[in-house]
């Protein structure tokens, strides 16, 4: 679904991405962790277009959308849950999902979208700005899901949740990897986050420093010591 081949880019003339290569194959959860500053939410970034300067490039089921501004990369199919600016807070909860661009039958897919996370249909005239921490992730999730993205890019989707929402943030998101979507996972809770996933990558410097196996990673001595935490 998704080739990411020998990317580098960052802010100005600084690199924060030094030569990334990643392949992440649909109805898998890949996992990008890390120390901070390592690269991971800019890797986010520019997978969905939004980092000023890239090189290297970006497939997109074979295609390279290396060159395409963000809203082109949301219509071919790539959705993004960012960390933080994920919601519009003076909008209701319908209305956020309902200002999303690109969704065909809108009304049955909001329906859809709040059949989804319960939680959301309960309060859907809220304002977002309203919403607690976890009520305001699902609803950033929902607004992703609304256009059925192929790939979905997740930064951080549990930072700032309580343990018992953080489970429930996990499980939401192997749910939505078995029905077929790839899944690239930043995320700082790397033993949790690879537990669910398939395979991981680990960024140290902007560049991959261990990956393969999310089983193999979470079994490495090297990485639990530099990058993971003992269990």
């Amino acid at each position: 679904m998704l080739t990411i081949e020998n990317l580098a880019g960052g802010y100005g003339e600084v690199n924060i991405l030094n030569g990334i290569d990643l392949v992440l194959n649909a109805g898998e959860i890949l996992t990008v962790a890390g120390t901070n500053g390592a690269g991971k939410s800019t890797l986010a970034k520019a997978v969905v277009g939004l980092l000023p300067r890239v090189e290297g490039r970006v497939l997109l089921e074979g295609k390279d959308i290396t060159r395409l501004p963000a809203e082109l990369r949301a219509k071919a199919g790539i959705g993004y849950v960012p960390q933080v600016s994920n919601v519009f807070p003076s909008l209701s909860i319908t209305e956020n999902l309902q200002v999303v661009e690109g969704v065909k039958d809108r009304s049955a897919r909001v329906a859809e979208m709040l059949e989804m996370f319960p939680a959301l249909a309960e309060r859907r005239r809220s304002r977002a700005g309203s919403l607690s921490g976890g009520e305001r992730q699902q609803l950033a999730f929902a607004r992703a899901l609304m256009t059925r993205p192929g790939v979905i890019v997740l930064d951080e989707p549990t930072a700032a949740l309580s343990p018992a929402k953080v489970d429930e943030s996990f499980a939401r998101i192997s749910a939505l990897a078995k029905t077929g979507t790839a899944v690239l996972l930043i995320e700082q809770r790397a033993r949790q986050a690879l537990a669910i996933s398939q395979r991981g990558a680990i960024l140290d410097g902007g560049k991959v420093a261990l990956a393969g196996e999310a089983t193999s990673l979470l079994a490495d001595e090297r990485a639990a010591k530099l990058y993971l935490g003992h269990a």
